[in-house]
């Protein structure tokens, strides 16, 4: 990351030793900052048992479409602040129940209110900052299209204002950082904790499946995108994304279901009635079961062996991937990295084929997305 240092206040005035709730390590700072990075590096090195989520992945619903935009931000919450600590507090209560004794949170704040409190855990707060030639490089050197260079150096500043813990990123490599702001952690809380009752009320919900690579994402965005521009108010999930904790427990379905479950509960109260949902499941009764009163079509996506293997590579060279996500196993990685993916992907797909899982059945060889998305409409 780029020689600076660290200024890092105690967290609300607490020592490492006084009593608080299970931590909520949010990390917070502009985009390209390397929060993810940073709270992916935390996630994986931290001795107890953790969970992470990144709180882009809790606001995935947003206003009704319009003329102009597709997806605009509703009025009473614009960035979607408040929707985003209404899932990330539900969520953390989730991660609790399954054993975990912190919970990592990458994501931007409001600039003007910080990150916000929760009943469920104790925020602890800290901010990543570069300076500004610093930060402009990075943007320049990820080239994302969304990035707004100017924009996000404004917003940059704007955190600067904000009280309490900071680090520095600049001239620092990931290992420093995460060192940095590993020190100024309180000791977690012993966790133990039931799971909530089952919760979400009634709706739609199409949950897509399928084995590594298969495309579950790319079609359920697309899927997500035309349904928000026929008017339809629909929110989007990624299973991976709101399940990892560690130590894992079997795909994690069980938490995968329950954060699902608090999310749709969020997204229903806020006008979405349907729900387009992505991930590998290997069994629905978790999901039914979080979610009593909603309809979950399961839509299953097969692809040949050969076909994955050939999305995998695709992937690995970084082509229709969404670049960012926690835990990408795939996009970007060398070939020789990649080696032992399709063999894997096959294995799963034929697993899948086995135990005959879905409500819909999506051959995606040789198809486009707009192709596959229309059918799985139709049929839902």
């Amino acid at each position: 990351m780029g020689g600076g240092g660290i200024s890092v206040d105690p967290v609300r005035g607490a020592d490492h030793n006084q009593s608080m709730g299970m931590p909520v390590l949010w990390l917070y700072g502009p985009p390209g900052v390397g929060k993810t990075t940073v709270g992916w590096e935390l996630f994986n090195e931290l001795p107890e048992p953790v969970g992470f989520v990144d709180i882009d992945q809790l606001g995935m619903c947003y206003a009704a479409a319009t003329s102009h935009e597709w997806a605009p931000e509703p009025a009473s919450d614009p960035g979607r602040h408040l929707m985003k600590a209404r899932n990330l507090d539900a969520v953390v209560a989730n991660f609790v129940a399954a054993g975990a004794r912190c919970v990592v949170v990458p994501g931007v704040v409001d600039a003007a209110r910080g990150a916000l409190p929760l009943s469920n855990g104790t925020v602890v707060p800290c901010r990543l900052r570069a300076e500004p030639a610093e930060l402009r490089r990075r943007l320049a050197a990820r080239r994302r299209p969304m990035d707004r260079v100017d924009e996000t150096l404004a917003y940059a500043a704007e955190l600067d204002r904000l009280p309490g813990p900071c680090v520095d990123t600049t001239g620092l490599d990931v290992a420093e950082v995460v060192r940095l702001v590993c020190a100024h952690l309180p000791a977690p809380e012993p966790a133990a904790a039931s799971w909530p009752p089952p919760v979400g009320g009634p709706g739609e919900l199409l949950l897509l499946c399928g084995p590594t690579a298969v495309g579950t994402s790319t079609v359920g965005w697309r899927i997500y995108q035309e349904l928000m521009r026929a008017g339809v108010r629909t929110a989007f999930a990624d299973l991976r994304q709101i399940g990892f904790v560690r130590p894992s427990s079997d795909g994690n379905h069980g938490l995968k279901a329950a954060n699902l479950a608090a999310m749709w509960q969020t997204y229903r109260e806020r006008g979405a009635r349907r729900m387009v949902v992505a991930g590998h499941v290997e069994e629905v009764a978790p999901y039914r079961a979080a979610l009593p009163e909603a309809t979950v079509t399961v839509c299953r996506l097969r692809a040949s062996p050969d076909e994955l293997a050939s999305r995998i590579m695709a992937r690995g060279r970084g082509e229709g991937a969404t670049w960012g996500l926690a835990g990408d196993e795939l996009t970007g990685k060398p070939a020789a990295l990649l080696r032992d993916v399709p063999a894997r992907a096959a294995a799963e797909a034929a697993a899948l084929d086995r135990s005959g899982i879905g409500d819909l059945c999506v051959d995606t060889d040789h198809r486009t997305v707009a192709d596959v998305a229309e059918e799985i409409r139709a049929g839902w």
